[in-house]
């Protein structure tokens, strides 16, 4: 059996993120929510980097990420060793874990601790099976629940998701370290998603599953080979009145 490589983010054949991906994935989160520090947007190519990685099994790539949350992590000043002296992640549920075989955020963490010099634990044990994607967001500001190892206490915790919506998961999880002893929290992802919440599925491509359409995204807003692999939905047109 042959395995052939593409890019998480375009699909193209060839390495895991190809030199175009790379470069796109230069920037910073325009906002984020509260006390959660996020390397970029999640838009454009960014969401469909991070989609490639949670859907289309792209596991090498979290190593791409790791390092853009590391840069984002030293140019706001944290240091390693000084205010963080260990890595953890805010875990998904047993259910998406299993479905895929892996955690995203875990393999996030792990890298950024790696190149960190830091040691990576698990340190929260999620509540629970239901995942947070798909969820209004009430529901994501009352979800998820978390357990802390005891070993949290005294230390300087770095916690980690993929992306952050609200802000909630991470918040929960810094609360729950808080209580457990932990002596300071910082909490970052890869990236933030910008203002109102998007609508979107995910369809089965020829190598792996692939962003669909966002409804309602304007075509001229996104590049043309976005717009090629990802056309948008169009909304319906309003109904006449006699």
């Amino acid at each position: 059996m042959i395995f052939v490589e593409h890019c998480a983010g375009c699909g193209t054949r060839g390495p895991v993120l190809c030199r175009p991906c790379r470069f796109a994935l230069v920037g910073r989160a325009s906002s984020s929510p509260p006390g959660v520090l996020a390397a970029v947007a999640f838009t454009g190519r960014p969401r469909d980097v991070l989609l490639g990685l949670k859907y289309g099994n792209c596991r090498p790539v979290a190593r791409h990420l790791g390092g853009l949350l590391v840069n984002r992590l030293v140019a706001a000043g944290v240091r390693a060793g000084v205010d963080v002296d260990i890595v953890t992640w805010a875990p998904t549920s047993r259910r998406r874990r299993h479905h895929r075989g892996f955690d995203q955020a875990e393999l996030i963490a792990r890298a950024v601790a790696r190149q960190l010099g830091l040691p990576c634990r698990r340190l929260l044990e999620r509540e629970g099976n239901d995942p947070q994607t798909g969820r209004s967001r009430a529901d994501r500001l009352s979800n998820p629940a978390f357990r802390a190892a005891p070993s949290v206490t005294g230390r300087r915790v770095l916690v980690i998701d993929d992306v952050a919506t609200t802000g909630a998961t991470l918040r929960q999880a810094s609360s729950v370290l808080d209580d457990m002893g932990a002596s300071s929290v910082i909490c970052a992802a890869v990236a933030a998603t910008p203002g109102r919440q998007r609508t979107c599925q995910v369809i089965q491509g020829p190598w792996a599953a692939t962003p669909a359409a966002v409804v309602g995204e304007p075509q001229q807003a996104r590049s043309p080979a976005d717009r090629s692999r990802h056309p948008s939905v169009p909304r319906p047109a309003p109904a006449r009145t006699a």
